[in-house]
Formats: structure tokens, C-alpha cells, sequence
């Protein structure tokens, strides 16, 4: 792509604004690149302002599909079929978007106004003067898959245990928090609340998703299809788009782009470990049986005992139905001698056959979860909480038992 790019003024049809701004001209088109704050309802004021001046032609926004449709269907979780969703492996990416929305909520409860009010305010008013959108970001759900590939797997425990503490905490988000909130990009300052920064942090987080935006704008909005673009952003993310707009772009966007789309695959060490553990413990219950039958019977028994057990309780944990204790203590023993299914699988499918959430779950759940007794009052996040405690106590009970077998075996 032939780029030049120039800095400018901005329009003298534009109003002006107290937020960081900036407008660079590529070719025919200009793009004015506006900073706002996520918690503030100046920046909200001043993007209907910019729309409304008319000075712009098109309008691109900080939000990726799954995004925008949360903001236009605010009961969207109500139309997902949930047994799918642990079917897919997809129930702990939800979990994990839920505790985000919930801090966020928080956030919205102290400050009184809802995280992402410019955002609406672009659509509502672009949608009034008919002006095209274009949504740029790139999926919530990938990015939050390239940080977990991102960050080293020892640094992982962290930001679930943060997620989990973000839900559990009952204090009020420190005045700090808010403050960053308002100063830069909505998932940074969550992430913030429970993770330390870091490179394998900032990376997917910030400047990937710079790029990606970037590239999203050369190809929904490239150069001499618009006389004047107004791209309405977090103020974290102005400095690394201008930078990229300033430097020439690919002829091809869509390669450079998809590569940002892609999540590496899994460690091969991930991938066949769970069968390694099978043929290990397997083989010990051959190498019991070989030495004498007693000890043999004691190893199943151990195996069934521990695993059974710890995974039974941790569904108590999420006060899961009496059923699905039971059917998860007999179930986890043998589900961990199968890679292919987990145990977490298994007590989500029985809690969801004995406890079938209603349409008012579906209807409250973002509110519910802000709180976190809202977590276990709630039956759609009850289940994903069963589906978390019972994959966590397999997994649990499988090296404890593991170590039991082998500690009998060879301990002397």
C-alpha cells in the first residue's frame, strides 16, 4: 500500500474536546483518532458532539462483534446453549468474561457511569445521522486466548487467582483503579486489578490489539474510500495507532491481520501428557496386581477413594446439587483414566439436568455476578463454578492418588 501520511489540524468543522486527539491524513483520507476515557461522561458528551458536527463521513469504534453485540443484546447469554459451551471447552473463557464484566460493573456501581459510555454513544449517534461503523478491534475472546499463550504457564496460577479474587473480594475497586480506568483501555485497567504488568502481558493486550486496529482501519476504511474518518478509541491506544498509521502499511492488510487472529496451538507436552499419566497410573495398577493381589486392589482403591473424594468435594464448593456430587465422586475416577472427557464435563451435564437454569438467571446474570454470593445464587454461574471445582478436584485427585501409587510401589 502507496502510503503518505501528514499530521493536522483538526477539521474546522469539528468541534474541539478536552480528550487527546489527533488527525493524520493517508492519501485522500484523513483519520481523526480520538482518546477517550472508558469511565467518564465527558468523553461520552464529546463523542456525540464530534458526530454530531458532521465533519466526518464514517465512524470506527473500539469493539470487536462480540462486543458490540453485548451492547445491542444485553440478554445474549440467554440464546447460548450452555451444555455446548463445556462441550467446546468454551466454559472457563466465559467464566473468565463474566468476573471481567464483573469488576467493570463494580467499576459502574462507584463511579455511576457505565464503562464503555462513548462507545454506545458512537453507535447511538452514528446510527441517528446514518453514518457508517466500522468495528475494529480484534475479539475479546482471542485476545484474552493470546495473553494465556502469552504469559509463561508458572505465571498463569496468578491471573486465575486474581480472577477468582476479583469475584470473591467484597471491598469497594480503589480510587487508583478507577482513575486508570478513565486515563486508558478498559482491559488493561481490569487485567490491572489482579495481574502485575508485564511484557507477556502488555503485548497481546496493547500493542497487538494497536496494530490490529490499524490494519482493520486499511481495510474497512482504506485510504480514498472516506474523506474523513473519526476512530474512536481508548486514550491508551492513541500513541501506538499513530505511530503504525505513520508508518507505511502492507499492500494486503488480511495477512497480517489474521496472523494477530491465530492462537498458538498447545505445547505437544500439554497435549500428551494427560495420556502419559493414563499409561503410568495404569501400569501401576498392573505392577500391584503382578506383585501380589492385595496390593493391587489397594492401588484401584486409593485411586477411586481420593479421586472420588476430592473431586465430590470441591462440587460442594459450588454448592452443587446433591446429585451431581454423587454422580461426579463416581465419575471423576474414571474420567481421569480417559483424557478425552474430564470431570468437570460430567458434573456440569448432571448439574444442568438437575438444576436447569430459568429465564431469570439468563436475565440477571451480569448483575448477580458482581457480587459474589451472586455466583452460587445464579444457576447459569453456579454450573460454571461446578464445572471449575470439579475439573480443579480431578485434577487434584489425580496426582495425590498418582504420587500414592507410585510412593507404593517404589518407596521401599
Amino acid at each position: 500500500m502507496t502510503q503518505t501520511t501528514d499530521t493536522v489540524t483538526p477539521s474546522p468543522d469539528a468541534p474541539t474536546t478536552s480528550g487527546p486527539r489527533r488527525t493524520l491524513c493517508v492519501g485522500d483520507t484523513c483519520y481523526t483518532l480520538v482518546g477517550t476515557a472508558h469511565v467518564s461522561s465527558e468523553s461520552a458528551d464529546e463523542v456525540r458532539a464530534l458526530i454530531a458536527s458532521q465533519a466526518f463521513d464514517a465512524v470506527a469504534i473500539e469493539l470487536c462483534e462480540s462486543r458490540h453485540q453485548n451492547l445491542a443484546n444485553p440478554d445474549l447469554m440467554a440464546e447460548q446453549d450452555l451444555f455446548q459451551v463445556f462441550r467446546q471447552g468454551k466454559a472457563g473463557m466465559v467464566a473468565a468474561s463474566l468476573a471481567l464484566g464483573a469488576f467493570q460493573q463494580r467499576v459502574a456501581e462507584q463511579s455511576g457511569i457505565e464503562p464503555g459510555a462513548e462507545m454506545n454513544a458512537a453507535l447511538e449517534e452514528s446510527q441517528r445521522l446514518g453514518l457508517p461503523v466500522k468495528l475494529i478491534d480484534r475479539d475479546i475472546g482471542i485476545t484474552l486466548k493470546r495473553i494465556y499463550s502469552n504469559v509463561p504457564w508458572w505465571q498463569r496460577f496468578s491471573l486465575f487467582s486474581g480472577l477468582l479474587g476479583s469475584v470473591l473480594s467484597r471491598q469497594d475497586v480503589a480510587v487508583e483503579d478507577i482513575e486508570k480506568l478513565k486515563q486508558g483501555d478498559v482491559l488493561e485497567s481490569t487485567f490491572n486489578e489482579f495481574a502485575s504488568e508485564s511484557e507477556a502481558l502488555f503485548t497481546p493486550l496493547i500493542s497487538e490489539r494497536d496494530r490490529y486496529m490499524v490494519l482493520r482501519l486499511a481495510e474497512t476504511c482504506p485510504p480514498g474510500s472516506y474523506r474523513h474518518v473519526l476512530v474512536v478509541i481508548g486514550a491508551g491506544h492513541l500513541k501506538g495507532m499513530a505511530e503504525h498509521l505513520e508508518t507505511p502499511l502492507p499492500d494486503v492488510p488480511r495477512v497480517e491481520r489474521e496472523a494477530l487472529e491465530t492462537t498458538p496451538p498447545p505445547s505437544r507436552v500439554w497435549k500428551f501428557l494427560p495420556w502419559l499419566i493414563t499409561a503410568l497410573v495404569l501400569s501401576g495398577f498392573a505392577m500391584g496386581f503382578s506383585r501380589n493381589t492385595e496390593l493391587g486392589w489397594q492401588l484401584v482403591i486409593e485411586w477411586f477413594v481420593i479421586n472420588g473424594v476430592l473431586s465430590g468435594l470441591a462440587t460442594l464448593v459450588a454448592l452443587a446439587h446433591p446429585v451431581t456430587v454423587v454422580a461426579t465422586a463416581f465419575a471423576a475416577p474414571l474420567t481421569s483414566l480417559n483424557p478425552t472427557i474430564g470431570a468437570g464435563f460430567v458434573a456440569a451435564g448432571v448439574e444442568l439436568a438437575m438444576r436447569k437454569p430459568k429465564v431469570r438467571d439468563f436475565k440477571t446474570l451480569r448483575q448477580d455476578v458482581t457480587h459474589w454470593t451472586g455466583w452460587w445464587r445464579n444457576r447459569v454461574s453456579r454450573t460454571l463454578l461446578v464445572f471449575i471445582t470439579a475439573t480443579i478436584g480431578s485434577a487434584a485427585g489425580t496426582w495425590i492418588a498418582g504420587f500414592r501409587i507410585a510412593g507404593a510401589l517404589f518407596g521401599g
